[in-house]
């Protein structure tokens, strides 16, 4: 081994344990300072360091043993020093797990139930743009809030978008990349652009695609009518993409 090869080796390992130092002395618990600004961080539970864009943590409750992978962004409210109410806003359940570089951005509430993981780069919102004056720039028209839950024991996968008003039921999947709006039930396998259910399961026929209300399913039971409710006049993207008219 060359002379530099052995300074190399001996200054990228000092460099990792000096970085593996910072990580841990910069993830946020419960008993770290910036812990105690949350309304309530539960045992456990690590924000990893580096953190994305964290602040109205007076108005986040996080549960148990939750890990917040690394540049996760969780807000509640517009920006920071915004008193926003008696009420939580953001409400992430004990035993999650929160895929690194995801966003989750809430204005009026955001339930997300225990035991649900997401893959990277989620967003999940709250609020979202209007376009209904048509002489207005979108971006300088007033933003609609509309609650967003998210049953418990769930998989949201990698790159999934969750809009405004959405519901989505326990136990329940949502594929990568999924630009999801609607209520869906529990038990079922959310994909595509916009979302639909794509597989349901039943006690008595297991996991199944969808079939039409009223029309006969597995073992002969009559299933539900599988499809979210019809979006509103909102965009069905987020506002930090571009906005497309609906037909």
């Amino acid at each position: 081994m060359s002379p530099r090869d052995a300074l190399r080796r001996m200054f990228g390992g000092f460099i990792h344990r000096i970085w593996g130092a910072v990580r841990v002395a910069g993830a946020i618990t419960p008993k770290s300072p910036a812990g105690y600004r949350f309304r309530r961080l539960g045992e456990g539970t690590c924000l990893s360091f580096p953190q994305g864009a964290i602040f109205g943590e007076a108005w986040i409750e996080i549960g148990d043993h939750t890990l917040v992978g690394e540049r996760v962004s969780i807000s509640a409210g517009m920006g920071p020093g915004v008193d926003l109410g008696p009420d939580s806003i953001v409400r992430i359940g004990g035993g999650c797990s929160i895929g690194r570089g995801s966003h989750i951005v809430g204005h009026q509430s955001i339930d997300i139930g225990d035991d649900v993981f997401t893959g990277p780069y989620v967003y999940i919102t709250d609020q979202n743009h209007v376009y209904e004056d048509p002489e207005l720039p979108i971006g300088r028209q007033w933003p609609r809030n509309n609650p967003v839950a998210i049953g418990a024991g769930s998989w949201i996968g990698a790159g999934a978008i969750i809009l405004p008003g959405t519901r989505i039921g326990r136990q329940s999947v949502v594929a990568g990349g999924a630009v999801v709006r609607g209520e869906f039930p529990d038990h079922c396998v959310i994909a595509g652009v916009p979302a639909k259910v794509v597989r349901r399961y039943s006690p008595e026929g297991g996991w199944h695609p969808p079939l039409p209300a009223g029309m006969p399913g597995p073992l002969g039971t009559i299933l539900p009518a599988s499809e979210p409710r019809s979006p509103g006049p909102e965009s069905p993207f987020p506002s930090f993409t571009a906005p497309f008219p609906q037909p």
